[in-house]
């Protein structure tokens, strides 16, 4: 992948500006239709789902599957301990991998310590393969998916890693905004989140997600300026006062806010058609004797 230029928003947080990569990415989900949806990475099937149920709540069944292989290099515990900026070096690697969801635009990777009161801890790690998501009106549980079965917290890597949990000196956990399931899947750092779990921790994770490419946020910011000068006119027209005048700093505010926020707004998750369609889906589900209610 050609290195783009990245932007520096503060501590924490950066956009990779990424270039080079206009195909397919190698992770990426593909549906079938009528709810059915498959993860990828490369051309192994890691995760099955299909909705069921009607109306803006259904269920999601999923069934995980063996292969995934984490785009990241193994993290030693001197690198850990050390001053290491995760956020440029977990940029650093994407850039330079594969298996990953990167494909060209605009993706932010932001430090998260805190995800705030509606991510309950057991829901950053869930029971593999299978597991259920109600997805109300169109977004899933707060949580993150594992894409691999978990360890043990008496495993000796994950006993190692709750170590480095009670210094402070662990890696964050890599994990991908996926807005259909209104939660994220985990790219690397399983060990980690179990580790952190199992000392009473919630995981510091680096959250990717994809952002608005800038042709399409500054489209998008002609449209809401041209909106804003439309209610700047038709407040021109009353009385000038002390109420009118608090009514246009308070439009000159939200429309200052709106244009900041605008190159930072996360899309929806892009879907791709799966190749062979329903057929090959349930192809797939059923060499993995995965079974959805009413299906």
């Amino acid at each position: 992948m050609d290195r783009g230029h990245r932007e520096l928003l503060g501590p924490g947080r950066l956009v990779l500006n990424v270039q080079g990569r206009p195909g397919p990415p190698p992770l990426r989900f593909e549906t079938a239709g009528e709810g059915r949806i498959l993860l990828r990475q490369g051309e192994r099937p890691l995760l099955l789902g299909r909705s069921v149920g009607d109306g803006c709540c259904p269920e999601l069944y999923l069934h995980g599957l063996d292969g995934y292989r984490s785009p990241l290099p193994p993290l030693r515990s001197t690198a850990m301990r050390s001053s290491v900026n995760w956020p440029h070096q977990y940029a650093r690697w994407l850039e330079e991998a594969d298996g990953t969801p990167l494909q060209d635009g605009r993706w932010e990777l932001t430090l998260r310590t805190d995800f705030g009161p509606d991510v309950r801890l057991e829901n950053f790690l869930r029971d593999w393969p299978t597991d259920r998501l109600e997805l109300s009106c169109g977004g899933g549980r707060p949580g993150a998916l594992p894409l691999r079965r978990l360890s043990p917290p008496d495993a000796p890597r994950v006993k190692a890693y709750r170590k480095h949990a009670r210094e402070g000196t662990l890696a964050p956990v890599l994990v991908w905004w996926v807005t259909f399931l209104g939660g994220w899947v985990i790219l690397d750092g399983h060990d980690r989140a179990v580790a952190a779990l199992a000392e009473g921790r919630t995981p510091e994770c680096l959250d990717l997600c994809e952002v608005p490419a800038e042709n399409e946020w500054r489209r998008a910011a002609e449209v809401v300026t041209e909106e804003h000068e439309h209610r700047l006119e038709r407040l021109a027209g009353r009385p000038a006062d002390s109420g009118t005048e608090r009514q246009r700093a308070t439009l000159e505010g939200v429309h200052a806010d709106m244009i900041a926020s605008l190159p930072y707004g996360v899309g929806p998750t892009r879907f791709l058609p799966l190749p062979g369609g329903p057929a090959t889906w349930d192809d797939l589900a059923a060499r993995a004797m995965f079974e959805c209610p009413r299906d």
